[in-house]
C-alpha cells in the first residue's frame, strides 16, 4: 500500500458521508483498534469544555452545553484477546456553576481483526455502550450505541470511521434510530507523536436525516502522543457548538 494514497483517498470518501453529535458530549472520540490486554487494566480521563455554543435548553430542565465543563474517568479491563469492556463515569459543572454526576455508562468492545502491535494493516470491530445517563443531559436517559469501528494503520498514517447508531431505550423516540458516524485521519510527525482531524456531526433519523440546517457538524484539529490526545473544534454549522477544546489523558 502506497503511504499516502489509499489513506488519504480514503478519509476523503469517509468525511463525505457525515456524521452525528451525543446530547451529552462527555466523550469526544473516534475509536481505532486500541484494547487493554487481556487481564490487564487501563485509566483514561476525558477533560473537555465548550466554550462558545448553546446555551438554550432544548427540552425542559436540560442543561445546555455552553461554558460547561466535563469530566469524566474511563476504567477499561481486557477480557480476552480482541475484547475489553469500560466504564465511564462523567462529571460535569454546568456554565452557571452548577456541579453533577450525569450518570454511568458501560461498554464492550470486540475487534477480531487489528494488525500486531507496531504493525500495519486493517482493522475492523464493534463496540457497543449502555447509557444511564440523568435527564437533565439526555431527554430519555437510557441510551444503547452501537459503533462499527473500521480503519487502517501503519507507520505514518492511521485512518478509522465509526459509523455509528444510536436508540432510545426509553421514551421519548423509544427504538429510533439516529445516525452519527465519526472519521479521524492522523499523520505521524516523529516519535510516538500524530497531527490530524477528527470530524463529528449529527445527521438525525437513520430512516429521515435532518435538513442540513438542523445538522450539527464538527471538525477538530488534534494533537496525540503517547498518553494524551487534545483537540480544537470549530462547529460547521448555525446548529452546532462554535467552539470546543477536549483533551484525553492515557495512564
Amino acid at each position: 500500500m502506497r503511504p499516502l494514497a489509499r489513506p488519504l483517498g480514503a478519509a476523503l470518501l469517509l468525511l463525505a458521508v457525515g456524521a452525528a453529535w451525543a446530547a451529552l458530549p462527555d466523550e469526544i472520540q473516534v475509536y481505532t483498534d486500541d484494547l487493554a490486554a487481556p487481564g490487564e487494566r487501563d485509566l483514561e480521563l476525558h477533560v473537555n469544555t465548550t466554550l462558545r455554543g448553546r446555551s438554550t435548553p432544548d427540552y425542559p430542565g436540560e442543561v445546555p452545553p455552553a461554558r460547561g465543563i466535563r469530566v469524566t474517568p474511563e476504567v477499561s479491563w481486557g477480557l480476552a484477546p480482541g475484547w475489553d469492556w469500560g466504564l465511564y463515569l462523567p462529571f460535569v459543572r454546568s456554565g452557571a456553576g452548577s456541579e453533577f454526576f450525569a450518570g454511568p455508562r458501560a461498554r464492550v468492545k470486540w475487534v477480531p481483526l487489528r494488525p500486531t502491535d507496531g504493525g500495519s494493516g486493517w482493522f475492523a470491530g464493534l463496540n457497543a455502550e449502555v447509557s444511564f445517563v440523568e435527564r437533565r443531559f439526555e431527554e430519555a436517559r437510557h441510551t444503547l450505541e452501537l459503533r462499527p469501528i473500521v480503519g487502517y494503520r501503519n507507520d505514518l498514517w492511521l485512518v478509522s470511521f465509526n459509523p455509528i447508531l444510536d436508540t432510545n431505550l426509553s421514551a421519548p423516540g423509544k427504538g429510533v434510530l439516529t445516525f452519527s458516524p465519526a472519521v479521524k485521519l492522523g499523520h505521524a510527525i516523529g516519535e510516538n507523536r500524530m497531527a490530524g482531524i477528527e470530524y463529528y456531526a449529527d445527521a438525525g433519523r437513520l430512516s429521515h436525516p435532518s435538513p442540513g440546517s438542523q445538522q450539527a457538524h464538527y471538525l477538530y484539529g488534534v494533537l496525540d502522543t503517547k498518553r494524551v490526545n487534545f483537540g480544537v473544534g470549530r462547529g460547521l454549522t448555525g446548529a452546532s457548538d462554535r467552539w470546543t477544546v477536549k483533551a484525553i489523558f492515557s495512564f
